[in-house]
């Protein structure tokens, strides 16, 4: 009974639909995370006078061993405790972007998808030029017969 579930539920379409889109989100979100780090953020640097937000930190715990540690990878693999508070604005830039594309996808599908159902929904009756739902035989404003319905 519960493997017959399973499989009536794994087969569905949309459970398949639904796997393709995390897979494709996540290339996407690799993508935009390039984007961000290396076409955004510099430009974004430069205007904040040469700022890298990726190396923006708070140590709360100094590393053991001797310095000087050129990035914070160094310091954490050291033993230090960093508050990387840099990391997270640009994960916020990288959800931001991919929000907005997303919200724009959705829109534009919307948009397709209603453009769609007025063009199928109804037709135009050739005696008086009403408009009628695709499926009539008759016209019901004139009463006319539609040919080919």
């Amino acid at each position: 009974m519960f493997w017959e579930d399973f499989k009536k539920f794994a087969i569905r379409g949309n459970v398949v639909d639904m796997a393709v889109g995390v897979v494709i989100g996540a290339a996407f979100g690799n993508i935009v995370k390039t984007l961000v780090d290396h076409l955004i953020m510099p430009p974004i640097g430069l205007l904040t006078g040469g700022i890298d937000f990726s190396r923006h930190y708070i140590v709360l715990k100094s590393p053991s061993g001797p310095g000087p540690y050129a990035t914070p990878e160094e310091m954490v693999k050291a033993g230090a405790v960093l508050l990387q508070y840099g990391v997270v604005i640009n994960s916020l830039v990288s959800f931001f972007i991919v929000a907005l594309c997303v919200f724009l996808l959705v829109r534009l599908m919307g948009k397709l998808q209603r453009q769609h159902a007025e063009e199928v929904t109804t037709k135009e009756c050739p005696e008086c030029a009403m408009s009628i739902p695709i499926k009539a035989v008759r016209c019901g404003h004139c009463t006319a017969a539609l040919k080919g319905a």
